[in-house]
């Protein structure tokens, strides 16, 4: 047991991996030496930032508690605290269950950890005003930017709004400032997060703000990529396609969960938007930004879903050919509207077996565009090196979801976060390969 350290423990999304960062960030200027996932937790503190998102992701931060539970009353730990998505919605079931763990915190109040630790240290601990602070786990050349908290959308499949509640845009001073700060400590890279982007600044004056915010974060020295994740078909705003065209460090790639596409289905989740609207969606995409690479979420198994909604959704994804695409099978969430309203009806055999037919589609689609870049070059930032490779990415990939390429540099060295423009010479049905020019 290391005294004076502390495991941090993130399950889940990139959402909880910012909170993580912060609070290490805190933990830190208290003294405190920070560990981000360890192997083998051996700080005298275990933090764990749960998720809890569907069912095997509250699965999986319900193990990971219980076995700091256990690793305390083996005395391998002195203190177990718990935070994020799953004590926000469980917390009283939590601490009935799971006694060992000394405190609870939900998915805001977290900070109060800091002050519960600051108690008995010395008095000479003072709090940064920089409210933008972060410990970045992810290599010093990308980082997250989360961009707001909460969702208005109240999709009848998704438990995030009573976790995290209404929509809350970060003002725009404030995150500009925190992209300077990263910039300024090498941070090239910046995938920016929320759940609903597209959403964001409509809270604060009713207005879409992302295309300001986009525009000014490209402006800012240093910033080199930005690439944008999670936006919402229904009332998008086109102009932030004009910033993705004329600001040369905005990354032609959208990530934009659509779920399905028939209307039976797209009317019982809730999504506001109907199969023409989402085409035509997809078509303007295409269009206004040639070349975009487009990642989508689809949802198969949910309530009412008939094998006729299934091979739309199969022939739309034929059509459209999305360069990336996952897919989950439908898990009733506890208070959501789809559990209070429909019965759960589509077999768990017939939800896996959707999943594979369509997951297996999605696979030949992606082998054929991997294939169609061989040959071409593309500027290519360089993440990491395993064995005789380089591992790089192009502005069509985002960490750790997206396809890599495989630089062989016959022996030649290359900088870990520096870009190189690199040749395609092969592909398979997960990565590129190439070598630099």
């Amino acid at each position: 047991m290391h005294k004076n350290e502390v495991d941090v423990i993130t399950m889940g999304c990139s959402k909880n991996l910012v909170d993580s960062e912060r609070l290490m960030h805190m933990f830190q200027e208290l003294g405190l030496k920070c560990l981000h996932d360890p192997k083998d937790p051996q700080g005298e503190i275990v933090v764990i930032n749960t998720c809890g998102f569907i069912a095997d992701a509250k699965q999986e931060s319900i193990n990971m508690i219980l076995e700091m539970a256990q690793a305390k009353e083996e005395g391998r730990i002195k203190q177990l605290y718990v935070m994020g998505c799953l004590s926000q919605r469980y917390k009283e079931e939590l601490e009935k269950e799971i006694p060992q763990v000394d405190k609870y915190y939900g998915k805001f109040d977290y900070f109060q950890l800091v002050e519960e630790l600051k108690k008995g240290r010395p008095p000479v601990w003072r709090m940064s005003k920089n409210k933008s602070g972060r410990c970045l786990t992810t290599p010093q050349h990308y980082a997250y930017l989360k961009i707001s908290e909460g969702c208005d959308r109240r999709c009848a499949y998704c438990a995030i709004p009573l976790i995290t509640g209404k929509y809350v845009s970060r003002p725009i001073n404030e995150i500009l400032e925190e992209v300077t700060q990263l910039a300024a400590q090498g941070v090239k890279e910046f995938q920016v997060i929320a759940q609903d982007l597209t959403y964001y600044g409509l809270d604060i004056d009713g207005k879409h703000h992302i295309a300001e915010l986009i525009s000014q974060m490209a402006d800012t020295r240093g910033v080199k990529w930005i690439r944008l994740h999670y936006a919402y078909p229904n009332q998008f705003p086109w102009e932030l396609l004009d910033v993705m065209r004329e600001k040369k460090n905005v990354c032609s790639y959208l990530d934009v969960a659509l779920q399905h596409i028939s209307d039976h289905m797209l009317n019982r989740m809730l999504r506001h938007v109907t199969k023409a609207e989402t085409i035509a969606f997809i078509e303007r995409l295409r269009k206004e930004v040639p070349g975009i690479h487009l990642r989508t979420t689809m949802l198969v198994g949910f309530p009412g879903e008939t094998e006729e909604d299934f091979e739309e959704l199969m022939e739309f994804v034929r059509w459209a050919r999305f360069e990336r695409m996952g897919a989950f099978a439908y898990s009733e969430e506890e208070g959501t509207y789809s559990a209070q309203h429909y019965k759960d009806d589509v077999s768990d055999e017939v939800k896996q077996d959707r999943l594979n037919r369509l997951m297996a589609l999605q696979q030949s689609i992606s082998e054929e565009i991997a294939a169609a870049k061989v040959g071409k070059e593309m500027v290519v930032i360089v993440d990491r090196k395993e064995g005789d490779f380089y591992i790089g990415r192009s502005e069509f990939s985002s960490p750790e979801v997206d396809p890599e390429i495989l630089i062989n540099t016959h022996g030649k060295a290359l900088r870990i976060g520096c870009f190189y423009h690199v040749k395609i010479t092969d592909s398979n049905e997960f990565d590129l390969f190439g070598e630099v020019v």
